[in-house]
């Protein structure tokens, strides 16, 4: 039987062994799931939003168990891992209070009596959640999902597996009816087993581009709809007239959260020419503050990243974009999981830190001449995600709106996930939107209902 293991990536010591589910285990819960989807189907949506408020509490009330395991596994600094917490019980209490709205019967004015749209409950959905916000990816799924009457089943990255197995208590300890939330110990190799299953009507998938494009193929092979929230290599603009202080302020936070692992992170600094040296100055001074180290310490500002792969494959990337003219202001060492936040300047396009992403404490600056130009730059990417523009005038940066390609534009603000808004990206960055009333209508029958 195939084992995975959950490695502290701060004290490289093993935490825990988690046995994966044979195919008569897997088999069993799907078979459940579809069960309990026949009966919660029925469940009135005021008692779904009950559980769902019942959730919300419970993640509040072990805020501090759920946040010590998402830092144990992943790395994450505890008031960011707590901070993570919070906002599942956000999302959460969001829908159990909005869900009815959303779901409400849309009349349409028709030559019939009456004629309108419903929205009815696909079956269970598989979710294939990542690493890097192990509790708010899984809860952004299925505080929706599960509102619009679909019973779901996760398949978690392999290195948080307690955080799967703990999510799955939630709803437990919540009252949930037995088989609505499953967590599936799998691997990626038991995928196309469950897609292919006749249970299984749908999948979300959070993660790279390359998982993206596989869990396409299978869900496409099996006519089933599929949700793709994958990389993301953001632009930050910063203008001549904007605040330099507040725009640094912001742009640490952007790109240093959660050691810059996360697929928003702003990742390509366009700094218009006049403030570059300025704002490179005042990025520097803020960078140089960060705190790393052990990341169950309150002072902790950076911890380790995830995995030592992933500070080797982060350390290639700024290799190679220094051989090719990048010029080092701060940074640019690591050992074993941990990397020394960074910071280049001189970066052009045909650079990795600039054309790929970059998962990690690792910011980049490009010098601009004009908005243009930032604009330009900002769409020269696979990916579009999102894009945050930085200025005193946010009317010129409203009345360009349709000249950036991403799923999302901040002014003054980094670029965040909300409940209340849509969610997802463009180009290689996926399809489909997550969160907001957009969210909840992903995995439900639209049904058109004519009476003559």
């Amino acid at each position: 039987m195939t084992t995975f293991k959950s490695i502290n990536p701060y004290t490289n010591k093993e935490i825990a062994v988690h046995e994966s589910l044979s195919e008569g285990q897997l088999a069993s819960k799907l078979n459940h799931g579809e069960q309990a989807f026949f009966s919660w189907k029925k469940t009135s949506l005021q008692h779904r939003a009950q559980l769902l408020n019942k959730v919300a509490e419970t993640l509040k009330a072990n805020t501090e168990e759920y946040a010590s395991m998402i830092t144990a596994e992943m790395g994450k600094p505890i008031k960011e891992s707590r901070a993570e917490i919070t906002k599942c019980a956000w999302v959460c209490d969001y829908y159990a209070e909005h869900a009815a709205g959303f779901l409400a019967d849309e009349v349409i004015s028709t030559d019939a009596q009456k004629s309108f749209v419903r929205h009815d409950p696909l079956g269970t959905i598989l979710a294939i959640m990542p690493w890097n916000f192990p509790f708010w990816q899984v809860f952004r799924f299925a505080a929706p999902t599960l509102m619009a009457g679909n019973t779901a089943l996760l398949k978690h990255a392999s290195n948080v597996l307690g955080c799967g197995k703990l999510i799955e208590e939630v709803f437990v300890k919540a009252g949930y009816p037995s088989g609505v939330f499953q967590f599936l110990p799998i691997g990626h190799e038991a995928i196309e087993l469950v897609l292919g299953n006749e249970s299984v009507k749908a999948v979300s998938l959070t993660g790279s581009e390359i998982a993206g494009k596989k869990v396409a193929r299978i869900a496409s092979g099996n006519l089933k709809r599929s949700l793709l929230e994958l990389g993301g290599s953001n632009g930050f603009i910063v203008l001549k007239d904007a605040d330099l202080e507040k725009a640094a302020e912001i742009a640490v936070n952007a790109r240093m959260l959660n050691a810059g692992q996360s697929c928003i992170a702003a990742k390509r600094f366009l700094v218009e020419a006049p403030v570059h040296d300025a704002f490179i100055e005042q990025l520097s001074i803020r960078i140089s503050k960060l705190k790393g180290g052990d990341p169950t310490k309150e002072s902790t500002d950076v911890g380790p990243l995830a995995r030592r792969d992933l500070a080797e494959k982060l350390a290639d990337q700024l290799r190679v974009s220094l051989d090719l003219g990048a010029r080092l202001h701060l940074g640019g060492v690591y050992e074993d999981c941990f990397f020394e936040p960074t910071l280049i300047s001189n970066v052009s396009p045909e650079m990795p830190c600039f054309r790929e992403e970059t998962f990690g404490p690792l910011a980049c600056v490009t010098e601009v001449k004009s908005f243009e130009e930032a604009i330009e730059l900002a769409n020269k990417s696979a990916y579009g995600l999102g894009v945050t523009v930085c200025t005193s005038n946010e009317n010129q940066v409203l009345s360009r709106l349709g000249d950036f390609e991403d799923g999302a534009v901040f002014i003054n603000s980094l670029v965040k996930s909300d409940p209340r808004l849509p969610f997802g990206g463009t180009k290689q960055s996926g399809f489909g939107r997550e969160l907001g009333r957009d969210g909840i209508l992903e995995f439900v029958n639209r049904k058109t209902v004519f009476l003559a």
